[in-house]
């Protein structure tokens, strides 16, 4: 077991290095580097190279490909929080003209606008930028390949236009607002737009024998937005944390929940795997993960985070095809958590109570169904089952005596308590459904009416 200022048990270590050890081998990457954090804290990094001796530091730049995309993703949540764009505003609302016009801002961040998943052309991740000046060379005379909203369809030309969005609303460069408001805030000082030594030159390992060439290195042009970062296992264990905890300079925890909401139909293909908002969501061996992945010419990348846990690993490796990182990144997730449990934060009283929320808490009736209402300790409301499985809702306070439904079944719902006149619990409102204290409470105002001769026998 580990704290967050403990370093991991000896035979931890040596699990984590075994299998990424086996990953660079078996996958044939020049080097590979890897990271875990645990609440916030970096607990551990290794890395592996061909070269003996000389393996990477949590502190060597890797080209990270698509997880950018999170960043841009967070840079469009920022717009919304202050109320300069809504989710479901159209594009063409705040960029006109780009013949995508009809996708909304939501659909963009989920990959579910339609669009097609690259460029017309030539390959653009291995093209200089220079090639595609305007958002026309981007997105080219058809851009829909769907109906739009109806299907998870991955789009790098719908993240060039998230990025061309926050540089006509910020009026700056993308970059130049990435490292204003995500960077700098959040102390990345080793992730940037273009490479900054120490890095790691990026290669092509031959499919079919031992040997390999160097892959080109382009700037990407419009295209940044979708895959243009470098960084390192430690900036991005640390960004994989705030992805959790938020930071409310950059942006707050309940936007970043909101991120890790499903927001697109879960891929046909493998029904453990969907998408939110900029983050990828993937159920793997009994946990459940959110980050991204990404690959460039010459680099792979994985991250994910476990909330549940408070674990995030990140993997980098400098080959175009070869280990599979994201799936290395999981085990590293999996391999903390099963070998040293997290240790829960001590049990405290709330330090002060509402009388009126108090008196709510207990057991409630949905028709014949039992449930119990818990006051938990962020000031919110929570409502499930008592025991089994069945529809269980967080709820957070409005302000104003009634709660807004944060996940689950009831997720968006309004939650409320009924008075009588005489200030007395009538009854709880929940998007029309009527709880009561006792099954069919004759005394309350139960849908259908309550059989007048009471409950009986057979």
């Amino acid at each position: 077991m580990t704290t967050p200022h403990e370093e991991l048990l000896p035979t931890t270590r040596r699990a984590l290095l075994h299998r990424i050890a086996t990953a660079q081998a078996e996958g044939r990457a020049p080097s590979l580097m890897a990271s875990v954090a645990r609440d916030g804290e970096l607990v551990w990094s290794g890395g592996r190279s061909m070269v003996d001796g000389h393996a990477p530091d949590e502190n060597v730049q890797y080209r990270i490909g698509s997880i950018t995309k999170t960043f841009t993703a967070v840079l469009v949540m920022r717009l919304r929080d202050e109320g300069v764009l809504d989710l479901g505003d159209t594009l063409e609302k705040h960029l006109p003209g780009t013949g995508a016009g009809e996708v909304t801002i939501a659909e963009l961040l989920a990959h579910t606008g339609g669009l097609a998943a690259e460029t017309p052309g030539e390959w653009w991740e291995r093209t200089p930028g220079s090639t595609r000046p305007n958002l026309t060379d981007v997105l080219g005379e058809q851009p829909f390949k769907h109906p739009v909203g109806r299907r998870f369809h991955y789009s790098n030309p719908g993240y060039t236009l998230l990025g061309s969005l926050v540089e006509a609303l910020r009026g700056a460069s993308w970059e130049e607002v990435l490292r204003r408001e995500i960077l700098e805030p959040l102390g990345l000082d080793r992730t940037s737009a273009r490479p900054e030594a120490p890095h790691a030159g990026g290669w092509a390992v031959h499919p079919w024998a031992d040997v390999m060439m160097p892959e080109p290195v382009e700037d990407l042009g419009l295209m940044a937005p979708a895959g243009q970062l470098w960084s390192t296992t430690a900036d991005l264990a640390r960004f994989a944390c705030f992805l959790v905890k938020g930071d409310e300079r950059v942006l707050g925890a309940e936007s970043l929940r909101e991120m890790r909401t499903p927001s697109a139909p879960s891929q046909a293909d493998n029904w453990e795997r969907t998408y939110g908002l900029g983050l990828d969501l993937l159920r793997w061996e009994g946990l459940s993960l959110a980050g991204h992945t990404g690959s460039l010419p010459g680099f792979l990348a994985g991250l994910w985070v476990s909330e549940r846990e408070g674990l995030a690993a990140v993997v980098l490796a400098n080959c175009t095809s070869g280990p599979l990182v994201a799936a290395v990144a999981a085990d590293l997730v999996k391999i903390v958590a099963e070998a040293e449990p997290r240790i829960p934060e001590p049990w405290c009283p709330l330090p002060e109570v509402d009388e009126k929320v108090l008196e709510l808490t207990g057991p409630w009736y949905w028709g014949t169904q039992v449930l119990a209402l818990r006051l938990v300790n962020d000031g919110g409301v929570e409502i499930g089952p008592l025991t089994g499985a069945g529809r269980r809702a967080r709820f957070r306070p409005h302000g104003d005596g009634t709660w807004l439904g944060l996940d689950g079944y009831y997720a968006g719902e309004l939650l409320r308590a009924v008075r009588r006149g005489d200030g007395s619990v009538s009854h709880l409102d929940l998007g029309s459904f009527v709880f009561t204290r006792e099954p069919y409470d004759e005394g309350a105002p139960v849908p259908g009416g309550v059989d007048p001769q009471g409950w009986r026998g057979f």
